[in-house]
């Protein structure tokens, strides 16, 4: 008995020893847990991200069936452009805000809230076509009513300055080609998309609608833009381009980090400095500023 204790204190003794700091290699079984405990610290948190995504792209599909899935998602991306499109008509007709104020709401809601359905559609190319549609049917309602070959009062006077259906031809028509360009060609997973999209929208809106509200002093270059409206172009563009960041990013499309915030932030600066300069004036600021997103963004996105 005495033997027995005598044997069990020793090996007691020499595992203390072992693991109280000695440089002999360890028993085989401390390796192998040892191992493990190290290969579950790295796959730590990567289950979940993939079973995030994966219950996320399920939540968005309507079907099974990418092409069912995609019309769905169409039909209803393009039932919400048109009850908003429907809805400053009938302010327009109405006579509830100021002209040029309601074409500035259609000029920031109608995208912004179409990029929120991006989701909805499938990925790759196909998604990203079939999305393009909605604003692409848009291309083609604008070019009638532009050209005169249809007639629609309440429509022309919510996205016109001065109620002249020649007007659709220039700053309705960029927005529209510019929304439908930055789905087929860039799509949701690329951080140029959503700057050229918020800054048109977002930046080139809020501009507009705090200029004419507040902007009393004026820029030195450009006696018709204002300095506060200059800012609230760069803050409202880099602000949206963040939110819609942070939006994608949650469903896997963008990673978001500190230097696509950065970059986002000098997109919208670009922007903010174009849309003030008078040549944009001159051309219109639905074209330069979405032009000059892509191209800054190319570099720092």
């Amino acid at each position: 008995m005495a033997s027995t204790i005598l044997s069990f204190s020793i090996t007691v003794k020499s595992n203390f020893i072992f693991t109280s700091g000695s440089n002999s290699a360890p028993p085989p079984y401390s390796s192998y847990f040892l191992n493990r405990f190290k290969f579950a610290q790295q796959l730590k948190g990567k289950p979940r991200r993939r079973l995030r995504r994966k219950l996320t792209s399920s939540a968005v599909m309507f079907s099974e069936n990418p092409v069912i899935n995609d019309f769905i998602a169409t039909a209803m991306s393009g039932g919400i452009a048109l009850s908003l499109l429907r809805l400053w008509e009938e302010t327009a007709k109405r006579g509830l805000f100021d002209q040029k104020l309601n074409r500035k709401l259609v000029h920031v809601t109608v995208g912004l809230a179409f990029m929120l359905c991006w989701p909805m559609f499938s990925s790759g190319r196909q998604g990203a076509v079939i999305a393009a549609l909605v604003p692409f049917v848009n291309i083609i309602q604008i070019l009638l009513l532009g050209l005169g070959i249809r007639k629609h009062d309440a429509t022309v006077k919510s996205m016109s300055r001065f109620g002249d259906h020649r007007e659709l031809l220039k700053g309705p028509l960029y927005y529209a080609s510019t929304i439908t360009l930055a789905c087929v060609i860039y799509w949701r997973t690329s951080p140029i998309a959503i700057a050229a999209i918020c800054n048109l929208c977002a930046g080139d809106g809020l501009a507009d609608i705090v200029g004419r509200r507040f902007g009393s002093h004026k820029l030195p270059y450009n006696r018709n833009k204002s300095i506060v409206g200059s800012i609230a172009m760069a803050m409202a563009g880099f602000l949206a381009s963040i939110g819609y960041m942070h939006y994608f990013s949650s469903f896997g499309y963008v990673q978001e980090s500190p230097e696509m915030v950065l970059g986002f932030f000098i997109v919208s600066l670009a922007a903010a400095l174009i849309e003030s300069h008078p040549l944009s004036t001159e051309l219109d600021d639905n074209l330069t500023v979405p032009l000059a997103s892509v191209l800054v963004g190319s570099f720092v996105l």
